[in-house]
């Protein structure tokens, strides 16, 4: 007995010494029910929306106010014509648009019919259908409140249109967002295993003492897995556009050169990841759960950011697919160019940048 106490008092010592296999035991069951707990709903909250309203009169600015108290809209404002919902649509920035018919009170009132349309992103079906089931509940409910107030009879008519998909195919948002967590995997994951897994064969000091830079070194590791990921982007590419349908509206050499800045992003993290820890098992955990697992639930590939609670849309905000899965999604199913996606382009090249920077940084500490 006194031996068995030895040897587990020994594992103990083995366990607490390694701060990375610490952290993943205690911390990674927090961060997963935090995530699980706030990230994963169906529920929509804080949708921007904006308004075409040539009357401007009592009813229409009662409907108007009462999608703004609720907690699922937030009101951006009046635009000037109908025509600008393409355009406010690319540049992300609502996620539903309503027109509303000239001379909306007057025809309630003479004629009981009022026409209103709910424009929405249709890339995006599901947030699409729930915004739309939303702001026609929100409309029926102003609808009754007249009624039992005014006794006036009315009927709301409400014309559905969806940019960009309107048969709501689940494939042009799915699409995208696969193909960066499959990149992501291949990059991240496979470049920082295959680093440590020199360091725990202790092939490490072999190049160590050889001529080479740190940089050479990494970039030897690095470009066989570039290359490998070339390979599966054009894959997925041709099995996503011939094969399942998927459209690329935009342009072809601009998605390419977006999809290249996120592969060596991914890249410059799976370094970073093998600078930081010394064990196969601890990087290909870090990569897939502390990587995989945020990218999935807050990269706004399943559940929208904007209903997340602000400190995990904070976190979004640093996560590299989040920035990819926006740029593509624009770029394959609603066609925009350069300018809608400056800004994401802006942010992978930052990112870049940055973990490259820290990577070199650590290796060649660890180098010395």
């Amino acid at each position: 007995m006194r031996q068995f106490w030895i040897f587990t008092k020994k594992e103990f010592y083995h366990i607490l010494r390694d701060r990375w296999t610490m952290m993943i035991l205690i911390v990674l069951p927090v961060v997963m029910l935090i995530l699980f707990g706030y990230a994963i709903t169906t529920e929509i909250r804080n949708a921007h929306f904006v308004v075409y309203d040539p009357s401007r009169d009592v009813a229409t600015q009662g409907i108007v106010n009462k999608l703004e108290t609720s907690e699922y809209f937030i009101f951006d404002g009046y635009v000037n014509s109908p025509q600008e919902a393409e355009k406010i649509f690319q540049r992300g920035d609502i996620g539903m648009f309503i027109i509303f018919g000239e001379n909306f009170y007057s025809n309630m009132l003479h004629t009981g019919n009022a026409q209103v349309r709910i424009v929405t992103d249709g890339s995006d079906p599901n947030t699409a259908q729930t915004l739309t089931l939303y702001a026609q509940n929100l409309m029926s409910s102003y609808q009754q409140d007249v009624f039992k107030t005014e006794g006036v009879p009315f009927q709301i008519q409400s014309d559905i249109r969806l940019l960009y998909n309107p048969t709501m195919k689940g494939l042009y948002n799915t699409v995208p967002g696969v193909m960066g967590m499959l990149i992501m995997l291949v990059c991240a994951m496979m470049t920082s295993v295959s680093i440590v897994r020199e360091k725990e064969k202790g092939n490490m000091e072999i190049l160590l003492v050889s001529p080479m830079k740190p940089i050479s070194i990494i970039l030897a590791k690095v470009v066989p897995f570039f290359m490998i990921s070339l390979m599966n982007f054009a894959t997925i590419i041709f099995i996503a556009t011939v094969i399942m349908g998927v459209p690329v509206n935009g342009s072809w050499f601009l998605m390419i050169v977006v999809s290249l800045l996120f592969i060596f992003v991914s890249l410059a993290l799976g370094i970073l990841i093998s600078t930081l820890v010394k064990k196969q098992m601890v990087a290909m955990l870090a990569s897939a759960m502390g990587l995989m697992l945020p990218a999935v639930l807050l990269s706004g590939l399943v559940f929208p950011v904007s209903s997340m609670p602000v400190a995990l849309q904070w976190i979004a905000q640093i996560l590299p697919v989040k920035w990819y899965i926006e740029a593509m999604r624009s770029i394959m199913i609603m066609g925009v160019g350069f300018y809608e996606i400056a800004m994401q382009m802006g942010v992978l090249l930052l990112m870049a940048v940055v973990l490259l920077a820290l990577s070199l940084r650590n290796f060649k500490i660890r180098l010395d």
